[in-house]
């Protein structure tokens, strides 16, 4: 399989700014009593950090970087993306009654950030990254992931079956509307030709979040049977079944 690089360019003054955004994004959440997303994102923040830092850099190799220190760049980019990504994909999962407004604020938000940056004073940065010795390993947990999710909706009645539809459109969606911000931008695949940019866009958009998926949907599931949004406990507590039909009910707010 050919190499595919993920290869981001920016400036500090990005890295400022989207902090600052993040910040805000966070008082947004805590102010809607989005507690339970909040603490997934930052949770999960922290969890890219050590996969990317501790398994892509230190294990595999794969991360490269010019004009920037790798600890603290990747710091702040697992941070930006876990969080941001994985609340986003948690309301979706939720089919939050806001889901588009918190669409938009994102998709905007990765949309305007890069032109914004480009006012501002900053030194350049460059980072990539190479994927031929994970990607295998990847295509295999998301085999994994979806496999189960059709074997538990074979052996169930259709008020309990996961949404498979709706967890492919998030996984997808999700890491598309992010490849395709950053490219728009010119902070994804800098110098590299329009065939590979555009391969990195369509295996990135298909692998790289659509393989936790259907792991974030159990454990959505698990969490959401047992806790309200606001943290706290759901009475009665439902079983796994229950919240799987009360959740295929729910609508999301597309206004």
């Amino acid at each position: 399989m050919t190499e595919i690089i993920a290869r981001r360019t920016f400036t500090s003054s990005y890295i400022v700014l989207d902090s600052l955004f993040l910040i805000i994004f966070l008082a947004l959440l805590l102010w809607r009593r989005k507690r339970i997303a909040a603490a997934v994102g930052i949770v999960m923040g922290f969890v890219y950090f050590i996969v990317d830092y501790g398994i892509f850099h230190l294990l595999l190799g794969t991360r490269s970087i010019s004009g920037g220190g790798m600890f603290s760049v990747l710091l702040w980019m697992s941070i930006s993306y876990g969080f941001t990504n994985f609340v986003w994909i948690w309301l979706w999962l939720e089919r939050d009654e806001n889901l588009f407004s918190w669409s938009l604020l994102i998709l905007l938000w990765w949309f305007c950030c890069p032109l914004l940056s480009s006012c501002v004073p900053g030194s350049e940065i460059t980072i990539q990254r190479t994927t031929g010795s994970y990607h295998q390993t990847m295509a295999l947990i998301l085999f994994i992931g979806y496999l189960a999710a059709i074997i538990w909706n074979l052996n169930e009645k259709k008020e309990y079956r996961i949404p498979i539809p709706w967890l492919l459109s998030i996984g997808i969606l999700v890491q598309a509307g992010w490849e395709i911000s950053l490219l728009i931008g010119g902070i994804r695949s800098l110098g590299l030709s329009f065939a590979a940019s555009m391969r990195t866009l369509i295996v990135n958009s298909l692998l790289e979040t659509n393989l936790g998926l259907p792991y974030s949907y159990f454990i959505f599931i698990a969490i959401t049977s047992r806790f309200n949004e606001d943290l706290t406990r759901r009475i009665p507590r439902l079983q796994f079944r229950e919240r799987i039909m009360e959740n295929n009910a729910e609508k999301p707010g597309w206004r």
